[in-house]
């Protein structure tokens, strides 16, 4: 679905849901450092040679803002990422004047209030949207979700269709769950969308028809950091090798915030969905096996994954594979947050709107038009990305 182009735009905002959390803190210092070439861009893909000539927005003309229910500075927040390891010490200085300039655009984030119907939350949501865009003379503001993954959506009649969840939303509480909330209000803002949690967020179809009705590109969810981008790349050489695998295992161990959230099972829930979606499309559904997410508080903000692998070979041979997964989650993710920013930002303007499939190489659970994508191999994602931007939007 296509609307008319716009031209190429001068400064672009990046509105973060969970704005002061360790993926956006890393994500604001680490486009500040790479603008100033104090850091190389390490992780981004926007920056690879394929995209050269992309038209992509450049780094320094990206203006970012938020939405927290925290309100922890964003120096504080990147000192204590400058403790664990995920910022170097000697850039802190450096950045801390974007830091502060964005901290400046922080507003208060949604917190449930028994009792006032969710469309005045909205529209103090979506005006806090609206003043940034014209304070700051953006032509346009992408709103991306990296706040604390929600447990899964409890269906309600309203959630399909827009004229009856925004009569529901009008007088009742609690219709749509926080990050559907944020995406309500960012696309009644005019603002694109992107969920990097695996929370329901646009997932809602009422929200798709809004986006629909608007005109406006969004993408998600649940970014692949990790874990799951190493198994999109393996499961297609043993499909491709003509190997049969019987069982796919994982445990994931975790500190920080994140892993205090998906301490519990209905967000962990979420997750492991995403997590598995892509294993059954590439490898289909008989194979075994679940993935375990343990909260460890000592790791801080390190993440280890351990993968176990049982595949048959010829003549029914039993075999093994293993790998392990190590690093800091916020680093993996941040540059792929600003890749989003800049790669949304560019659909829009060259007139995209609806679901972009051709960012599904992002994701655990890409969207596309009717619900999820069937394509995780990643290397076929990627083709699909690289051959959009070559040929324009689809």
């Amino acid at each position: 679905m296509t609307s008319t182009p716009t031209p190429p735009a001068d400064r672009i905002g990046v509105w973060l849901i969970g704005a002061r959390g360790s993926v956006a803190t890393t994500a604001i210092a680490g486009a500040a450092a790479v603008a100033a070439r104090l850091a190389p861009p390490t992780g981004m893909v926007a920056e690879l040679t394929d995209f050269a000539d992309s038209g992509l927005p450049a780094l320094d003309r990206l203006v970012f803002g938020g939405h927290d229910t925290d309100d922890t500075p964003l120096t504080k927040r990147a000192e204590q990422l400058a403790g664990t390891g995920i910022l170097p010490p000697a850039l802190l200085a450096a950045v801390t004047p974007a830091l502060d300039a964005a901290d400046g655009e922080i507003r208060p984030g949604y917190r449930t209030a028994p009792g006032l119907p969710q469309a005045a939350a909205a529209a103090r949501l979506a005006t806090d949207l609206a003043s940034f865009r014209d304070r700051h003379r953006l032509s346009q503001v992408v709103v991306i979700n990296v706040a604390s993954t929600e447990p899964p959506v409890h269906p309600h009649p309203a959630h399909r269709d827009l004229a009856a969840l925004e009569a529901a939303m009008a007088t009742e509480a609690g219709i749509l769950p926080a990050g559907s909330l944020y995406a309500y209000a960012a696309l009644r803002a005019d603002c694109a969308h992107l969920d990097f949690t695996p929370s329901p967020g646009i997932r809602i179809p009422a929200l798709r028809e809004l986006a629909d009705v608007q005109g406006l590109p969004y993408a998600g969810s649940d970014g692949k950091t990790g874990e799951t981008l190493v198994r999109t790349a393996l499961a297609p050489m043993f499909a491709h090798r003509a190997l049969r695998v019987r069982s796919w295992s994982g445990t994931n161990l975790l500190g920080g915030a994140d892993g205090a959230t998906l301490a519990s099972p209905d967000a962990a829930a979420s997750k492991n969905a995403s997590k598995r979606s892509g294993l059954e499309a590439m490898l289909g559904a008989g194979v075994e096996g679940l993935t375990h997410i343990d909260y460890v508080p000592s790791m801080g903000e390190m993440k280890t994954a351990w993968d176990h692998i049982a595949f048959e070979g010829f003549l029914g041979a039993a075999m093994t594979m293993q790998f392990t997964w190590q690093g800091w989650d916020s680093a993996l993710a941040a540059p792929l947050v600003l890749d989003l920013a800049r790669f949304l930002a560019r659909a829009r303007q060259l007139g995209a709107a609806g679901p972009q499939e051709q960012l599904g190489f992002f994701f655990k659970d890409p969207l596309r038009a009717g619900g999820s994508t069937t394509e995780h191999r990643l290397i076929a994602q990627f083709e699909v990305l690289r051959s959009w931007y070559a040929g324009g939007p689809q």
